[in-house]
């Protein structure tokens, strides 16, 4: 049975929910600064996700499963949360750009059938975020947040379930270095602790973050390299770093010159 969405819902208007927002929303932001034109889906309980992209995406739907119940999102607007069958949803194929997974995994009774549905509803080459508790935190060891509740996951586990449902990951991210005691949850204090994390301990994050995509015409198989385009610590609040134009006008000059035998050294390609 999964946490009660009025149960999460009361978490996100205390000062332990409020500290998480904050700090996975600074790396969302970072990740997905633009959604123009993109549909978005939030799954799980995912609400205060959508709420970074709402009057930007195209169209933004919260969807929650039937074992969790539903409430109505957003707060100060028409309703556009839905409730149903997490292993059926009513969507058509390919009718996504962006996914928004939170507190939809840990307690999903199927999780590899669930990844599978996501995967079926996610346009080709869309891309999804899944945010989990983290085995390795403090917060998935204390019974007092939702946080605590259901399987928490490492990094492995969430790689071996990617593999098993044709989801490429691109980057990994954590968050929620800050203990769950309450006199340590505020705004200054919980980036002390952010800053502080990402440089000394950046294994012990509460929050683990995975951003993966859907690709369509090929397979990769299980055991191959993955591509790391957002290396944790790199630059911090940023899931998967977008080259500058600079860099990658340089890019295109070096490729341009390499390519030019006139350039080459003794008439030779460049190593």
């Amino acid at each position: 049975m999964r946490t009660d969405a009025v149960e999460l819902a009361r978490f996100y208007r205390r000062k332990a929910g409020q500290s998480a927002r904050a700090m996975i929303a600074r790396r969302l932001q970072a990740l997905w600064p633009h959604t123009h034109q993109l549909d978005l889906l939030g799954f799980g309980f995912a609400g205060p996700y959508l709420d970074l992209y709402r009057g930007e995406a195209r169209r933004a739907l919260a969807f929650m499963p039937g074992s969790q119940g539903a409430v109505h999102w957003p707060d100060d607007a028409l309703n556009a949360s839905c409730l149903g069958d997490e292993l059926h949803l009513p969507f058509k194929e390919a009718q996504f750009d962006r996914i928004i997974v939170a507190h939809g995994l840990e307690e999903a009774h199927a999780p590899r059938r669930l990844l599978r549905e996501l995967w079926r509803v996610l346009a080709p080459e869309g891309r999804m975020v899944v945010i989990t508790a983290h085995r390795a935190g403090l917060w998935s060891q204390t019974d007092g947040t939702p946080l605590g509740a259901g399987r928490p996951y490492s990094k492995g586990q969430l790689s071996e379930l990617f593999d098993d449902t044709l989801f490429e990951p691109l980057a990994w991210s954590r968050a929620l270095y800050v203990p769950p005691v309450n006199w340590l949850l505020g705004p200054r204090t919980s980036e002390i602790f952010e800053h502080l994390g990402e440089r000394v301990y950046p294994g012990f994050g509460g929050i683990l973050m995975a951003e993966v995509i859907k690709h369509i015409g090929a397979v990769r198989p299980k055991g191959t390299l993955q591509r790391r385009t957002g290396l944790e610590g790199l630059r911090p609040g940023a899931l998967s770093p977008v080259p500058s134009a600079n860099a990658h006008h340089k890019a295109s000059r070096r490729s341009h010159h390499d390519a030019d035998p006139a350039s080459w050294p003794d008439g030779h390609p460049p190593l």
